[in-house]
């Protein structure tokens, strides 16, 4: 096991339960295009449902702790409702009253499984100046910061819509503040063999130094993570949000 791997060992149930779930989750393969990121990052991905977050605190070669939404950090009533109707039925495309009856299971499943991840949690209102403290402090810990910032509203496509801002805010801060963050992007292929490709650095000063707005540098990033997608599976292979459209229509 890597130094890396050792310095991002959770509490010790937590790592039984993992090394668990490896038995049934097979190894995805981690690819980078500089090597693995030494020191604290930002680094983006696409969700691809849980595919992804498992992906990389299963088999990530580095220290991290996630963004996720609040309600999976917020007790298990609020965990049940945010995972049976948002993640299940208007991200995955389930039947809702399936999607409530399968999270009777899955919810306290999932609710121990996020306990112990130490999540950053997410918000969408003023509460978000607590995400990025909790950022902050993480990167200055030493740990990478990994976020999931695809625009997700039609489910999880193969070629990503966009990017939404928050990451970018975070980033924007480091800048102002001196901090060498670097980001990275990188794209999870979930068909076998499983492979999860991490780009190049880029650096803040790349981001932000001739002044491009967030939106500007949001759709950069997921431009640069949809290369990626199209190096992994090529584009004649990636779902878009048309396809979705057309196979709702059919």
């Amino acid at each position: 096991m890597s130094k890396k791997k050792k310095m991002n060992k959770r509490r010790g149930w937590f790592e039984c339960l993992k090394g668990i779930m490896r038995v049934f989750i097979g190894k995805t393969e981690f690819k980078y295009k500089e090597g693995v990121p030494e020191g604290p990052s930002i680094i983006l991905c696409n969700h691809v449902g849980t595919a992804a977050p498992l992906a990389w605190e299963l088999y990530g070669d580095v220290s991290f702790r996630f963004w996720g939404a609040y309600e999976m950090n917020s007790g298990l009533i609020k965990l049940y409702k945010y995972q049976s109707r948002v993640f299940y039925h208007e991200k995955k495309g389930w039947n809702l009253h399936l999607a409530r009856l399968f999270c009777l299971i899955a919810s306290p499943l999932t609710y121990l499984f996020y306990a112990g991840l130490n999540l950053i949690s997410t918000y969408h209102d003023a509460r978000f100046k607590h995400t990025l403290t909790e950022s902050l402090k993480t990167l200055e810990s030493g740990k990478s910061v990994i976020v999931f910032p695809e625009i997700s509203d039609k489910g999880y496509l193969d070629v990503l819509e966009g990017f939404h801002k928050g990451s970018v805010m975070l980033a924007g801060i480091c800048y102002k503040r001196g901090m060498d963050i670097p980001v990275y992007v990188s794209y999870f292929k979930k068909s076998e063999p499983k492979t999860l490709l991490v780009s190049e650095k880029i650096t803040l000063e790349e981001l932000f130094g001739d002044g491009k707005s967030r939106e500007e540098i949001a759709a950069y990033l997921c431009a640069r993570c949809n290369a990626l997608g199209s190096e992994l599976l090529g584009t004649d292979k990636q779902q878009t949000g048309e396809d979705v459209k057309a196979q709702a229509m059919n």
